[in-house]
């Protein structure tokens, strides 16, 4: 198992290396965000010991026992939250992930900007566009957004310091390209609006993260392309 986890990180990775350069980039310029939604740590370790660190949960109970089963690992893991956080856990979870990849709402945005002003070094966050125009998706709607950048650009607490979305349910790279193209020009706009750098965006998974990184992706959320092959947990 630990040979085939390494063999698909080794994989990704050189997929994100080569869109990279597609893009007019070094493989450096774009992180992986290694998504290890419900499988267990024993699955989770082979990563971190290939020295993958940035490491990605959709939910935030899953999380925490997941930042307590591996808090004697010393490599040093990077937690990110990267689903829907809810405001009656934003507390708990805060203080122990590096970034905040859906915050979705001004409501949580402020809350977060509340919280942070009493932790020694809050997280990053990502705000959150629904730039598919899917019902289902949360975040703000570009146009929203753009009316939101004032009061956005009031939180100075917690560091804003990229956008995010979703492509469309099932869409290929090249169906998913227009939704990443949309957030890279949001976030353009949002600079203009706000005065913020926003320098991440995060955007692209398994099945899209080469249009994703084509068109400016920063951060890459993948999860199933390093868990394939394996029985399900």
């Amino acid at each position: 198992m630990d040979d085939r986890i390494r063999g698909n990180l080794e994989g990704v990775r050189a997929r994100i290396a080569e869109a990279a350069r597609r893009s007019g980039r070094g493989p450096d310029a774009v992180r992986l965000v290694a998504v290890t939604k419900t499988n267990p740590p024993d699955r989770i370790v082979p990563l971190v010991e290939a020295g993958q660190l940035d490491l990605g949960e959709n939910f935030p109970q899953e999380l925490w026992r997941k930042v307590e089963a591996l808090s004697a690992r010393p490599e040093g893991i990077r937690w990110h939250l990267i689903g829907h956080l809810q405001s009656n856990k934003a507390k708990r979870t805060a203080p122990m992930v590096r970034l905040v990849h859906g915050v979705d709402s001004l409501k949580l945005l402020r809350l977060l900007d509340e919280l942070a002003a009493d932790l020694p070094g809050p997280p990053g966050i990502c705000l959150q566009a629904n730039c598919s125009g899917e019902g289902s998706k949360h975040g703000w709607s570009p146009g929203a957004m753009l009316d939101d950048a004032e009061a956005i650009a009031s939180c100075r607490s917690i560091p804003i310091v990229g956008l995010m979305t979703m492509a469309g349910y099932g869409t290929t790279d090249e169906e998913a390209r227009p939704t990443f193209a949309a957030l890279r020009e949001l976030r353009d706009r949002m600079r203009d609006r706000t005065g913020l750098e926003l320098p991440e965006l995060s955007m692209g998974m398994s099945g899209d993260f080469g249009a994703a990184i084509e068109e400016g992706a920063t951060l890459v959320r993948v999860g199933s392309a390093l868990f394939e092959g394996l029985d399900p947990p």
